[in-house]
């Protein structure tokens, strides 16, 4: 089978990892693999150099959006004509409707997927308009929880697949070598991770248990207020914005306890990489679904209302307390989470795009 993926890039990102790993993982099971991607950032996420990579924008296009969207979408459609994939298979809101529109008329079939919540991914109006009208018109879609797929079109759900994000084997292989009070999260710094919330709700835990360190990785535009936040809260020596890491493996190994402090979320997979880990977990009950289809509260990690600081605090404090209890969530987080297993999950991929391309 002939696969072109497309998103808009491969930096950061957890909906750009899991298109990267689809991408490699099919092309070294012999998949013919075109990447496509609407530019190139400073840093992206390794792939296979088996597959064969397109950017559709070499150089800056005009910074009116009406106008770089039909640049994009007339880019596309020429790499669809020249390579004639069995697929497209596209990854968040805008690469969704550029991939419909450019494959109109072109003997591709089209699977688009939905990676985070639809109220957030497809707000206002017009969002909610090309929504339920446009990417009906799909050959296909991939949801991430039953709840994003319940906001979309009967006509879409009865063409489309639930399928979790796969977490790569390292996570799995982790041997846990705890670093007592260490507490870690990772996310873009963005409003949407409600970093805010966390550094609030330690610094009331720090009275409890003063030698307690949160350890943040992850990029993004909040870094500097973080930064002026802890500086203003006298919290530098306990709370550390770590950055971007490539060797997370290892900091799960060594965490007592993962927090996800986000306000929505879509199939989180900082989450379900801590779940593998067998670090106990503590997450807000996201609207759509990801934490809750990921975790049943109190038998393989703790489920918390979003933006509920004093639950979060009693919940902290209850883990960093009864560390059985803690050990007990963990281990039956790691047990679980061999659901979402890379062969597993890629095959369920793989099924499902040759039915589509199959009718």
């Amino acid at each position: 089978m002939k696969i072109a993926f497309y998103i808009n890039a491969i930096h950061e990102g957890g909906a750009e990892r899991v298109m990267v790993n689809l991408a490699s993982n099919f092309v070294n099971a012999g998949d013919d693999v075109i990447l496509i991607t609407s530019f190139k950032d400073t840093w992206e996420y390794p792939y296979s150099k088996k597959i064969k990579r397109y950017i559709l924008e070499k150089n800056g296009v005009s910074s009116s959006k009406f106008k770089r969207n039909i640049f994009r979408i007339l880019e596309l459609r020429k790499v669809l004509k020249k390579e004639t994939p069995d697929c497209i298979v596209s990854f968040m809101a805008e690469p969704n409707y550029r991939a419909i529109i450019a494959s109109r008329g072109l003997k591709i079939k089209t699977i688009i997927s939905v990676r985070n919540d639809p109220n957030k991914e497809y707000p206002g109006k017009i969002g909610k308009f090309l929504g339920r009208f446009l990417l009906p018109i799909a050959d296909g879609c991939v949801f991430q929880t039953a709840e994003a797929q319940q906001w979309f079109p009967k006509k879409l759900q009865n063409k489309s697949k639930i399928i979790y994000n796969a977490v790569k084997e390292d996570f799995f292989e982790v041997k846990r070598h705890v670093v007592k009070n260490t507490v870690v999260t990772c996310g873009r710094l963005e409003e949407q991770k409600n970093h805010r919330l966390l550094i609030n709700a330690f610094e009331l835990v720090l009275r409890k248990h003063p030698d307690v360190k949160l350890f943040i990785y992850g990029e993004g535009k909040l870094k500097s207020d973080l930064t002026e936040l802890l500086i203003n809260k006298g919290m530098s020596n306990n709370v550390f914005l770590c950055g971007n890491s490539n060797n997370i493996p290892k900091i799960l190994s060594e965490a007592e306890i993962f927090v996800l402090s986000s306000d929505y979320e879509g199939m989180p997979n900082a989450l379900m990489e801590a779940l593998a880990s067998g670090v106990p977990c503590i997450s807000t009950d996201c609207p759509c679904g990801g934490p809750k289809s990921l975790i049943t509260d109190k038998i393989n990690g703790r489920l918390i209302s979003v933006k509920n600081e004093k639950q979060l605090v009693n919940t902290l404090n209850e883990l960093l307390e009864n560390k059985g209890i803690a050990e007990e969530l963990g281990i039956e987080a790691h047990k679980r989470a061999f659901n979402f297993t890379p062969s597993k999950i890629n095959e369920t991929w793989h099924k499902y795009m040759e039915s589509i391309v199959s009718k």
